[in-house]
């Protein structure tokens, strides 16, 4: 790393030091535009680790930023409620958008398990050729000795051809899945544009659906959910909202990891040349991308009752936001947690697929993408170069990036 980013990195740091503790709002999504979330987490897990935020315009919060800590309210759902949604900002009275990651048992457990068999291993033994063969002809397809964009090339290709194909979507118009995806998880969207793009995305799946369910079953998402016991009466509101959870889960997770991997590989490139020296890490590098990413930042909890946790009172009804972000660089559990080592011990020891019952159902699946792209890399290209620094999204929910500009030399 260059002088000028270590003397950037000095000067975030210092100012995230300096402000006030109370006037710490790490919900801010220009924190993540601008790549200074970390700074802001290190400090309070180190002064404030239950930290009480309530300058922010759309009301109070609480932060937990260490990984323990995160793990008792991940897994505690009695005591911390996933509903009504899982994003800080409250749903729109008119315009609700029940998924079920943002349920509590009984209903979250139904309606999940109507879609986990299409990230199953069968099903992933059945998919694997074909993302192989698509990785291939991606790869095969990008330009050499001039600069492209990683992010609209390789990572928003490859995961929004994978999105199609578990929808069994149109796949001339598979863009359209990453850009719902995208206005969904936005910081800095007016809710007026979010509603009409999402309302254009519940009546292309209303289509869809309609389709599906006086068809025989099938073995894609909209069939699953237009067939099973527990999804099959579900209103319109309901179908948008797990429409647009499968969505985000198929498309964030993926494409951020497979953008900020490579970003950390040229950021670290005595890691860069160990992966090339040694591909059998592949699999264990997987799991360590995905724990420095960390590609959605945060979930939502509701206390239903008072609660103490770390010497702070939490109060019944009060909000609840669970930084994976910043658990995934707690110290005191993970060792070196601020190096990005892709031959770390216990790489899987990581908390961006969340804990407990709402662990991430495509976790397997989003694995897989990540391995086979690496194995298809490193036997086309000696390196792939990072030639400018990325461009992040301003979103404090998903931790990503719309722009990365990269070579591949001759």
């Amino acid at each position: 790393m260059d002088d000028g980013a270590i003397n950037w990195r000095d000067a975030a740091r210092a100012e995230a030091f300096a402000l006030p503790l109370e006037h710490i709002d790490p919900v801010d999504s220009d924190l993540f535009r601008k790549g200074t979330f970390e700074f802001y987490f290190e400090r309070l897990r180190a002064e404030d680790p239950v930290h009480y935020s309530d300058t922010n315009p759309d009301g109070p919060y609480w932060s937990i930023t260490k990984y323990n800590d995160i793990v008792f309210v991940d897994t505690n759902h009695g005591l911390f409620s996933s509903e009504p949604a899982i994003t800080y900002r409250d749903p729109a009275a008119d315009f609700p958008l029940p998924m079920f990651i943002a349920m509590d048992p009984p209903r979250h457990q139904e309606q999940r398990m109507a879609v986990a068999p299409a990230m199953a291993g069968p099903n992933l033994k059945e998919l694997e050729p074909l993302i192989r063969g698509r990785v291939a002809a991606i790869l095969d397809g990008l330009p050499r000795g001039e600069t492209f964009d990683w992010v609209d090339r390789v990572s928003i290709e490859l995961t929004s051809q994978m999105l199609a194909t578990l929808f069994d979507f149109p796949f001339e118009d598979r863009r359209r899945l990453t850009h719902w995806s995208d206005v969904a998880t936005a910081g800095d969207l007016e809710r007026s544009y979010q509603h009409t793009e999402l309302t254009e995305c519940g009546a292309y799946f209303g289509r869809l659906w309609n389709e599906r369910v006086n068809a025989p079953p099938r073995g894609d998402l909209i069939s699953m959910l237009a067939h099973s016991e527990a999804t099959r009466h579900m209103t319109p509101e309901e179908f948008l909202g797990n429409t647009v959870l499968l969505i985000i889960g198929g498309n964030d997770t993926t494409r951020n990891s497979m953008t900020g991997g490579l970003l950390a590989l040229n950021e670290n490139p005595k890691e860069y040349d160990k992966l090339l020296a040694d591909p059998s890490l592949i699999p264990n590098m997987v799991s360590e991308m995905v724990r420095w990413q960390t590609p959605l930042a945060y979930m939502r909890r509701i206390a239903t009752q008072d609660v103490e946790l770390g010497g702070k009172l939490i109060r019944k009804g009060d909000k609840v936001l669970i930084w994976y972000v910043s658990g995934n660089r707690d110290e005191e559990v993970i060792d070196r947690p601020n190096e990005f080592l892709i031959d770390r011990p216990r790489a899987r020891q990581h908390l961006s697929y969340g804990f407990g019952i709402h662990r991430c159902v495509g976790s397997r699946l989003a694995e897989m993408q990540l391995k086979i792209l690496w194995e298809e890399i490193l036997s086309r290209f000696p390196k792939i170069e990072v030639v400018s620094e990325p461009v992040r999204v301003a979103s404090s929910f998903a931790n990503g990036f719309s722009q990365l500009p990269v070579r591949i030399p001759l």
